[in-house]
């Protein structure tokens, strides 16, 4: 082993260390209308890419206001981090912009429960985990 993987190692250790949060990061299925409510109802998620612990944790100090139809939404940037070793589905399909990370579980209970929209993932060899930027767009 060489230096710089056991320095790897020894970093993505100590990245798993501190992840406290349990998140499923995947791709929302189409929505589905409900004839008797005359509105729309979540389809069934088509691909999970990662059930487990995470860290989550905000990403910028400001948030950003959004105009979205008629109201304003605030923007809140959220870093998800997942374990490096973490491997893609079989069909090879990676996250993209849109897809959604839910923290199902936190020490910290304003976290449980929070939905969050992956805007960018990040890649890197010499990563010491795998980092996926994402929004809360309450």
């Amino acid at each position: 082993m060489t230096a710089l993987e056991a320095a790897l190692a020894a970093g993505r250790r100590e990245a798993e260390a501190l992840m406290r949060d349990m998140v499923t990061i995947y791709r929302p299925g189409p929505d589905i209308f409900d004839r008797t409510t005359g509105g729309t109802i979540p389809g069934a998620s088509e691909v999970t890419f990662y059930t487990g612990k995470a860290r989550v944790k905000p990403d910028q100090l400001a948030d950003s206001e959004v105009q979205a139809g008629e109201r304003e939404v605030a923007l809140r940037q959220y870093k998800v981090t997942v374990p490096f070793s973490t491997l893609l589905p079989s069909s090879g399909v990676r996250p993209r912009p849109g897809d959604v990370v839910d923290v199902t579980a936190s020490p910290d209970p304003r976290l449980a429960g929070l939905r969050l929209w992956v805007t960018s993932v990040q890649y890197s060899g010499t990563a010491t985990a795998w980092r996926i930027i994402a929004e809360d767009r309450s």
